[in-house]
């Protein structure tokens, strides 16, 4: 029997109920912003959103087609400088959760949004840092989002963008940064977290209906289980209704934008 919602929905509301009330969260472009702004609308109504463009309390009505989009702007409590962004609130550390995606992901919670393929002669250039490697570094906890093959989630990385926990075992420790690091990564499979002993990424939990075969299959690595695997709570009926009708208003919008006389 088929679910009524899609993996790309329960991925969302997954990532939108780790972050509380009161949070300071540095949002970015797509499933992350989907994922903060569902939270605001539901069971978080003051999270605190900052967009890398220096748009400070952002409550958009619907969703940004990138961090200049003028909804945050026109939404925000004030519009900073983007040095004061990184200075004032990431590296002060006032951020509590950093939103990150990438195209790879390591078994230690590296990142890569670089290139794929050899630096120098790439198969394919990606968007590359932007502020992702500082968020990794300063803010207190980081959450990564992203869809989970064999592909993204690999052994080796091709380029190392944004630092988890390097070679694991305490070895992000010994270079001072102060942030804690990846502490959830949530795919279209399930959630994540780095274990104790080791920083090692193992499943935690899983989606209604995905079994630990496929979340394996979907992984470049050996994938740690852990003992004790829970299921993530199905979406509730007023969480689907809030993340469909915010998606159902960016469309809307974003067509009208297309629509009119330049």
């Amino acid at each position: 029997m088929t679910a009524p919602w899609t993996p790309d929905e329960m991925m969302t509301v997954a990532a939108a109920r780790l972050l509380w009330d009161g949070c300071v969260c540095f949002v970015g472009i797509g499933l992350p912003s989907a994922a903060a702004n569902l939270a605001r609308q539901t069971h978080a109504p003051d999270l605190v959103l900052i967009y890398e463009s220096g748009t400070l309390e952002s409550r958009p009505s619907v969703l940004p087609l990138s961090i200049g989009d003028g909804e945050l702007a026109a939404t925000a409590t004030s519009v900073i400088p983007l040095p004061e962004i990184f200075s004032y609130w990431l590296q002060s550390g006032r951020i509590d959760v950093g939103f990150l995606g990438a195209a790879q992901i390591d078994r230690f919670g590296n990142l890569n949004s670089t290139t794929i393929g050899d630096y120098h002669h790439p198969r394919t250039r990606l968007p590359g840092a932007g502020g992702a490697p500082e968020i990794a570094v300063h803010a207190r906890r980081t959450f990564v989002v992203l869809k989970q093959t064999a592909r993204t989630f690999v052994p080796k990385l091709d380029f190392c963008t944004s630092a988890g926990f390097l070679t694991g075992s305490g070895a992000r420790a010994t270079t001072g940064a102060p942030g804690l690091g990846p502490q959830v990564v949530i795919t279209d499979l399930g959630v994540m977290k780095p274990a104790p002993d080791t920083e090692e990424l193992e499943l935690v939990s899983r989606f209604e209906g995905v079994t630990t075969d496929q979340v394996r299959s979907a992984t470049g690595w050996d994938l740690r289980i852990a003992e004790r695997l829970e299921t993530v709570a199905p979406p509730t009926p007023d969480e689907l209704r809030i993340l469909r009708d915010l998606h159902a208003r960016t469309r809307a919008a974003h067509a009208r934008r297309v629509e009119l006389p330049c």
